[in-house]
């Protein structure tokens, strides 16, 4: 089993990379918007959303894990600043780890500019109806980008399968076969 955590800020592209892995690997994407776009019409983005939000991954993550699934990729905004996302990362790979799966990290990072621009995409659109208001979209990625730190610093990330890559101009397929080939998923 395959645990592939891609992680990054909002509008990088990490479902859109995972889409990508996803298609050339035996792995299913699982990416964070899935639970946010079920729970957040009945709950909206309140303590009780999210806690259910982390309540059904956490469910999701302990089926596959258990299950005879090849893998599973999931995509996380993670602040480095907060040690209760540090946690969080670690309680999920647990999961994994305990079934002796195999676990990859991919951290990515885009100028703002093409984050902005990425923001407003209509395959972005599509999948995340809560960012369907731009408006307030932009001004939530501009507030959060100020208030965490959701790139790491170099050598942050101690893990053997790591990479970091700016796919600012790069495509989510040229992404993805940089992740497949370097981590052979």
């Amino acid at each position: 089993m395959k645990f592939v955590l891609i992680f990054g800020p909002q509008a990088v592209g990490k479902m859109t990379v995972g889409q990508e892995v996803e298609k050339i690997t035996d792995l299913k994407l699982f990416h964070n918007h899935m639970t946010i776009e079920l729970l957040e019409p009945f709950l909206g983005f309140s303590p009780e959303m999210w806690k259910l939000s982390n309540l059904f991954r956490e469910e999701i993550f302990k089926a596959v894990a258990n299950s005879e699934m090849a893998g599973m990729i999931f995509t996380y905004v993670w602040a480095f600043d907060q040690q209760e996302d540090w946690d969080y990362v670690d309680k999920v790979c647990e999961i994994f780890e305990a079934k002796g799966a195999s676990i990859y990290f991919v951290e990515l990072e885009v100028d703002l500019d093409e984050r902005l621009e990425r923001n407003k995409s209509p395959h972005r659109l599509e999948h995340k109806p809560t960012k369907r208001n731009v408006d307030w979209s932009e001004k939530e990625l501009k507030k959060t980008m100020e208030e965490y730190r959701l790139n790491s610093y170099e050598g942050e990330v101690k893990r053997d399968n790591y990479i970091k890559i700016n796919n600012t101009k790069l495509s989510a397929i040229e992404v993805a076969k940089i992740i497949s080939e370097r981590f052979n998923l």
